[in-house]
């Protein structure tokens, strides 16, 4: 389980409110079914009271690696860097693992440089041990690699939305000795979703799906399974970041990466690259 990694996702329902100490023990028994699990990474966001939850839910002794983002640099260096600072706050932790610039077009704004300093200077006071940016294929994450030499960069892959792998980011991130986190990898839950509802813009991809849930049905693959196993496989990927609600939901999870799955033709599990562009291109935990 040493590369798997949580965002854990208990978010309260508009519509049916989980009552709060609901919600901080759901949180609890995520945690200590990962730390059970060896599970030992966790991605979070500045949102919300996410933060908060973990902090009250850490098994004792604790044995998580926590990643943390930044807010976006629109309002300027000092709060992004007092952000990340109280996201180790919130979470009750002396140091994290690593911080992520939250989308590397903060970096190649004006305030780009100025951010990425603020960061260097959290990694040498000790606060973090590294630190990164969050990318989109679109953003050319290898050149910004090149440029930043960051520790780790975050992508969105998954079995739908193949171009990390074959574009050759995932290589070029490699050679230059930068760590990968993969996101996204349930394909935002188009795998698992019903026909029907899926969105508008979708609609014409559907008879790709159906040939995609089809190979699969033949192959005897769960999707989960197909998912994990796609982004697991791949060389020079430090983690998977697979959002999790319940402690359920994550035992599911494990037993799907666990699981063996056949060799098969991924790259006709694949999307047309601008159908993926368009339902992909925004970067999720």
């Amino acid at each position: 389980m040493e590369r798997l990694a949580l965002a854990v996702g208990v978010e309260a329902d508009r519509q049916r409110p989980m009552p709060q100490l609901q919600r901080e023990e759901a949180v609890r028994q995520i945690l200590q079914t990962a730390a059970d699990a060896g599970v030992s990474r966790v991605a979070t966001k500045p949102e919300g009271d996410g933060e908060r939850l973990l902090g009250l839910g850490w098994p004792f002794p604790s044995p998580f690696r926590v990643s943390v983002r930044t807010v976006p640099v629109n309002d300027g260096v000092d709060r992004a860097e007092a952000r990340a600072r109280r996201s180790l706050e919130h979470m009750g932790l002396p140091r994290g693992d690593t911080v992520l610039v939250q989308a590397a077009t903060d970096l190649v704004g004006e305030d780009g440089r100025a951010l990425w300093a603020r960061l260097q200077g959290l990694k040498d006071r000790g606060l973090f041990r590294r630190i990164g940016f969050i990318a989109s294929i679109e953003d050319s994450p290898a050149v910004l690699a090149r440029r930043f030499r960051p520790d780790v960069v975050q992508l969105p892959c998954n079995v739908l939305d193949q171009r990390a792998v074959s574009t050759g980011i995932l290589d070029q991130l490699a050679e230059q000795d930068v760590a990968v986190h993969l996101s996204s990898v349930f394909a935002k839950g188009l795998l698992f979703s019903a026909m029907e509802t899926l969105p508008p813009e979708m609609g014409r991809m559907v008879p790709q799906l159906s040939r995609i849930r089809r190979r699969l049905a033949e192959a005897r693959v769960d999707p989960m399974q197909a998912a994990l196993s796609y982004t697991l496989r791949q060389e020079g990927v430090e983690c998977v970041i697979a959002k999790v609600h319940s402690a359920a939901q994550l035992r599911a999870i494990i037993a799907a990466s666990h699981a063996p799955c056949p060799d098969m033709d991924w790259k006709a599990l694949s999307l047309e690259a601008n159908a993926v562009s368009s339902r992909f291109g925004v970067v999720a935990a």
